[in-house]
């Protein structure tokens, strides 16, 4: 499945055409995937249910989003992450309504995200404060060292 937005940036959800390399710089940086390396970034992706990247006309990877799901009735966003100097033109809520319209994903009824800082981007896509906080529970361990 392909989109082109306005500013003919494409958002598609090929694995193949991901560009890796570019991906993993962009998250590496990022507060919740810290100094993540190529070969985890590469295997959470395989092992996701969908994994998207925005690309500019000349093919250069800006965006990526994936999500962990059963595909029936849960899906987890996460890595959503846009270039610097690309952000504030629409491109995350791009991506996320491709996700959220996927077709593959079209039975899935609830979807769960974490964020530190960019509510506003997706509570225009119709998030929201857990319902029901006390109902959930987490194990976090710290990450690995790969």
């Amino acid at each position: 499945m392909e989109t082109n937005l306005k500013s003919n940036i494409k958002i598609i959800d090929d694995i193949q055409k991901i560009d890796f390399i570019k991906v993993t710089q962009m998250l590496k940086n990022a507060y919740w995937s810290e100094g993540i390396g190529m070969d985890e970034v590469r295997q959470g992706a395989v092992n996701s249910a969908l994994v998207v990247g925005a690309f500019t006309p000349k093919g250069e990877q800006i965006g990526y989003v994936r999500a962990i799901s059963d595909k029936t009735r849960f899906a987890y966003l996460l890595d959503a992450y846009v270039d610097e100097p690309f952000r504030k033109q629409g491109i995350g809520q791009a991506m996320i309504k491709f996700i959220l319209n996927h077709p593959e994903l079209k039975d899935v009824y609830q979807w769960l995200l974490i964020t530190k800082d960019a509510h506003g981007v997706y509570s225009k896509a119709g998030f929201k404060p857990l319902e029901t906080p006390d109902k959930w529970m987490e194990i976090r361990n710290p990450r690995p060292q790969r």
